[in-house]
């Protein structure tokens, strides 16, 4: 393993959980709390990997589920893993493609709106053609199908049979080249009931100890093929599950606490009442060793980052800042008029922005702001130009990093209570 601790605490908040810290892989460090940008398909949706250096991303998240699928771990091994694919000289995390493989058959069946905002525009696209034109007794053939260690699923593309197995995940993970991977899970449905999620989290406890075992076994011997076999220093996150119940969120915090993953995803969480799933998180937190860092998975609003670091989280992914974008919706800061009310954000394809030359928030100092009217930006997004939705999306970004940047500023000077109130306004 490296010569180095993965993750070093910096500051710890006297009135509530939160921290800084500094994660250090073998391609740089990420000062935390954290906003990774989501690079789905190894690109943010728009943009171009120096771009997203530009502004200030120290990490990025891709997608183990559409790598696989195209344009396969194999290809992306050949051509030196992804960083040389993307040409992005800092650190990585994939995803384990569970949250893809199961959350579009939970979709299908469920319809839940929250679990379709957490999805990408081509799966919602996938959801909605079947939707259409399958009969309905044929809709259980695109469903992920669970045999023993093994999940068949349709490709989001063609609708081809593939499968995963805890193994095969952790291995395209390898050859991706990621420097943080993540343990293949079930990811639930907010609508299943509880005797469903207590048999999920046995099933993604088993295969967490397998993913670890595999993990374990090829951080000795190097993956035949692939940049783990010249690099064997990727760090294995394991992921806490249990839906909305207490006691098993209590009883995966436990069985991840007593394993050895080098750091923990809090996976499940759809958005759903915030009180309530900050009380979990808030749980969980109390039972995971202090000295790993914990990563809030899909989770990323402004409000939800703020509640989230309060309750000890460190990192966090969402898709949401890039995806809003491309349909107008532009992230303001407080002393701009954003709030919990208006979600920090505003639409500036409103037809009151048409001749706005002010910039997309006066009080940014992004290369758009500096550069760019609303009105022009807004004339872009219209005339569906793809500079518009380059524009909007650098803006949303760097607010979410430069929101990061003032929640470590207020940590350190123990003064994060009094920026949650001002942002939040409780």
């Amino acid at each position: 393993m490296p010569p180095y601790e993965l993750f070093t605490i910096k500051t710890s908040s006297k009135d509530c959980k939160a921290r800084t810290g500094i994660i250090t892989t073998r391609h740089g460090a990420i000062e935390t709390p954290a906003f990774i940008p989501v690079a789905t398909k190894a690109s943010v949706k728009a943009m171009t990997s120096e771009q997203m250096s530009q502004l200030g991303a120290e990490i990025l998240m891709c997608n183990t589920y559409h790598l696989f699928l195209k344009p396969g771990e194999k290809l992306i091994s050949k051509l030196g893993g992804l960083h040389k694919f993307m040409n992005w000289n800092k650190p990585i995390i994939t995803d384990s493609g569970g949250f893809q493989v199961f959350s579009l058959g939970y979709g299908l069946v469920h319809k839940a709106n929250k679990i379709k905002s957490k999805l990408s525009e081509d799966e919602i696209k996938h959801l909605e053609r079947i939707d259409k034109t399958t009969k309905e007794e044929n809709k259980d053939m695109m469903l992920a199908k669970i045999s023993g260690d093994k999940v068949k699923f349709r490709s989001v593309y063609d609708t081809s049979w593939k499968e995963f197995t805890p193994e095969i995940s952790i291995g395209i993970q390898h050859k991706l080249g990621g420097d943080l991977i993540i343990a293949f899970d079930e990811c639930t449905s907010p609508l299943h009931d509880y005797n469903y999620v207590k048999e999920s989290l046995a099933r993604t406890h088993k295969w967490a100890e397998m993913c670890l075992a595999y993990h374990k076994r090829n951080v000795q011997k190097g993956e035949k093929g692939s940049n783990w076999e010249k690099k064997p220093n990727q760090f294995l996150l394991g992921v806490v599950q249990g839906g909305d119940f207490k006691d098993l969120r209590k009883e995966s915090a436990g069985f991840f606490a007593d394993k050895d993953f080098d750091a923990y995803a809090l996976g499940g969480f759809f958005g759903e009442d915030k009180q309530e799933m900050y009380k979990l998180v808030g749980i969980v937190d109390e039972i995971l060793p202090k000295d790993k860092f914990r990563h809030l998975l899909g989770i990323g609003t402004p409000e939800d980052i703020i509640l989230g670091v309060e309750q000890g989280i460190d990192t966090f992914d969402c898709n949401s800042a890039t995806r809003i974008a491309r349909v107008g919706y532009i992230y303001i800061l407080p002393e701009s008029g954003g709030k919990v009310e208006n979600k920090f954000r505003y639409r500036l394809t409103n037809a009151e922005f048409e001749d706005d030359k002010m910039p997309l928030d006066q009080n940014c100092e992004c290369w758009v702001c500096r550069n760019y009217t609303r009105a022009y930006v807004r004339h872009l997004l219209k005339a569906q130009e793809y500079t518009g939705y380059t524009l909007a999306s650098y803006h949303n970004v760097y607010f979410f990093i430069s929101l990061m940047k003032r929640i470590r500023k207020a940590i350190e000077e123990d003064k994060f209570l009094e920026m949650k109130k001002e942002w939040l306004g409780n």
